[in-house]
Parts: structure tokens; C-alpha cells; sequence
């Protein structure tokens, strides 16, 4: 059997997820996001995961106060057709300038760092490991945080230097758990990271 293509029947696939992610109903206790062609479905995270991001979210506030810059979390991060949800983000305070057209979150433009905690899971892992730091460095967002607790006994990596061709980051500094990270650049420059954050978690002998 033959299949005649036209240009009229050609589906471009980033327009169709958009429009299919926009009129979904997701249910309490899961997040949908774009990423790399398909719609990622995953629940929000336990107890240990959002006590690190409470945390984070605290001392962060403290940071940046004064600067004209904040944190948020869990809201949607718009980079073209794709979208990502974040567990903590750095923005400035006043959102509507980094609003999307539609109103349907914010530029991944206008984001200065990301932060997620990894969940446990070899899919979570893939999904913050590989999938969003391709995401985050194809976007341009200059820092993108990942507190891991399954990395042999917890570690913070952080990455700078997005390469928005290669969808990679430059550079990569991992600090295990019981020392302190600290944020190279950015309007969080200076902000560290150790036992306050991730829970006084050592790592193993």
C-alpha cells in the first residue's frame, strides 16, 4: 500500500505535544512536562525530597534578599515547545517580566538557576541526570544544581557553561555530602550548600 504525504497531513510533533500538554488535566500529585519529543509524566516527590527543597528554598530567600532576585518552585519553565518543572529555581521577583505570551509560566530565558533533587529510580534518575541536564543546557540556564542521595552516599554536582547547541554544560563540580558546594555565578553567587540543606547526610566510608 502506498501512503501519499503532503504537506497537509504532516504533523509537526512539538506543535501536537504542545497542544495535547495544555489541555491535560493532570492529576494532584504528578507533574507533566516536554522533554526531548515526549510528554514526561512523574509524581511530586516524598517527604525527604521536599524537606531538602523546603530547606533550599529557605536559605535561598535569605540569599537573595535585596537583590531583586527569588526562588520558586514546582512551575512551569517554558524553553520553545518544551516545557520543565524545576523542584526550585532562581528568578527575578517580578515574574511578569519573564512571563510567557501565554501566560502559562515562565522563560526559561529569564531563569539564572535550577535546582532538582533526584528521586530514587534508575527512570528518576535518567530523567534529572541526562534528560533535564540536556534540557536545562539546550534552554541556556547558566546553573543547574542536582542534590543526589543515591550518589554513592550523596553528592551536590554543580554545572556552568551551557552549550545550548550541544544541549550540555562545560563545566561540572561535584562536592560529596558533608562538605560544602557553593554557587560560582549568577545572582546566587556565594550561596553554599552542606549539611543545612542536604540533612548532615556523611558520606560512606
Amino acid at each position: 500500500m502506498t501512503v501519499l504525504v503532503t504537506e497537509e497531513t504532516v504533523v509537526d510533533l512539538d506543535q501536537a505535544l504542545w497542544q495535547v500538554w495544555k489541555e491535560m488535566e493532570v492529576p494532584a500529585g504528578f507533574r507533566a512536562e516536554i522533554i526531548e519529543g515526549a510528554i514526561e509524566m512523574s509524581p511530586t516527590g516524598g517527604t525527604c525530597h521536599m524537606t531538602i527543597n523546603r530547606r533550599f528554598m529557605r536559605a535561598l530567600h535569605d540569599h537573595l534578599r535585596g537583590t531583586g532576585w527569588g526562588p520558586g518552585n514546582d512551575g512551569n519553565v517554558i524553553h520553545g515547545l518544551r516545557v520543565v518543572i524545576p523542584d526550585v529555581y532562581v528568578a527575578p521577583d517580578d515574574l511578569e517580566e519573564i512571563e510567557h505570551p501565554d501566560g502559562l509560566g515562565i522563560l526559561a530565558s529569564g531563569v539564572a538557576m535550577v535546582v532538582e533533587t533526584v528521586s530514587p529510580g534508575s527512570k528518576s534518575r535518567r530523567r534529572d541526570l541526562v534528560l533535564k541536564h540536556r534540557a536545562y543546557a539546550a534552554a541556556g540556564i547558566p546553573v543547574y544544581v542536582i542534590v543526589d542521595d543515591h550518589d554513592d552516599g550523596g553528592a551536590i554536582t554543580v554545572l556552568t557553561g551551557p552549550d545550548t547547541e550541544r544541549g550540555a554544560y562545560a563545566s561540572s563540580v561535584r562536592t560529596p555530602y558533608g562538605e560544602e558546594a557553593v554557587i560560582p555565578e549568577g545572582p546566587a553567587k556565594g550561596f553554599v550548600i552542606g549539611p543545612e540543606i542536604t540533612g548532615g547526610r556523611l558520606p560512606r566510608s
